[in-house]
């Protein structure tokens, strides 16, 4: 279990990292500031919003980003 907790302690600590450095320059931490998401070519995708980062509403700014969590 000491191998769980570290690998779960250290995920955590990545995704902080992560969303601080996403915080210090305003951008969405899903979508990385693009507005949208990159997703593999699927033959069955025809929806043009499908792209859109749901996260930030596809504005690609941080606060958004905040305010909807």
């Amino acid at each position: 279990m000491g191998l769980l907790n570290a690998i779960n302690e250290w995920r955590t600590s990545r995704y902080e990292n992560h969303v601080s450095k996403m915080k210090e320059a305003n951008n969405c931490p899903e979508c990385r500031g693009r507005g949208f998401l990159l997703y593999p070519a699927n033959e069955y995708s025809y929806s043009a919003d499908q792209f859109n980062c749901n996260g930030c509403n596809g504005s690609g700014l941080y606060s958004d980003w905040d305010n909807l969590r």
